[in-house]
């Protein structure tokens, strides 16, 4: 599903707000976790998961191409921890 798709679906199961208004509302929800990542905060979505900011340290890494080796800065990575209802959601038979 893409953002497009995503305010559709909520424009569609909400008949009073408006198409603008709802992606005013995601847009502003997408938002909201950037910044606070970007802050360094975790933000967690109860039964969905947890968005976090995992620190890679600086490291000698390999060119594939030619095999010589290139320094690789230290960096910050966003991950992602599903949450327990959406891990069983995902494995119910």
């Amino acid at each position: 599903m893409i953002r497009s798709e995503l305010i559709q679906k909520i424009a569609d199961e909400n008949t009073h707000l408006n198409h603008r208004e709802v992606e005013k509302i995601v847009n502003t929800i997408f938002e909201e976790i950037i910044e606070a990542m970007a802050r360094g905060d975790r933000v967690e979505l109860r039964g969905f998961g947890a968005f976090s900011v995992k620190r890679r340290d600086a490291r000698v890494g390999r060119n594939p191409r030619t095999g010589d080796s290139v320094d690789v800065d230290e960096k910050h990575v966003p991950f992602f921890k599903t949450g327990k209802l959406l891990r069983e959601r995902l494995n119910e038979e």
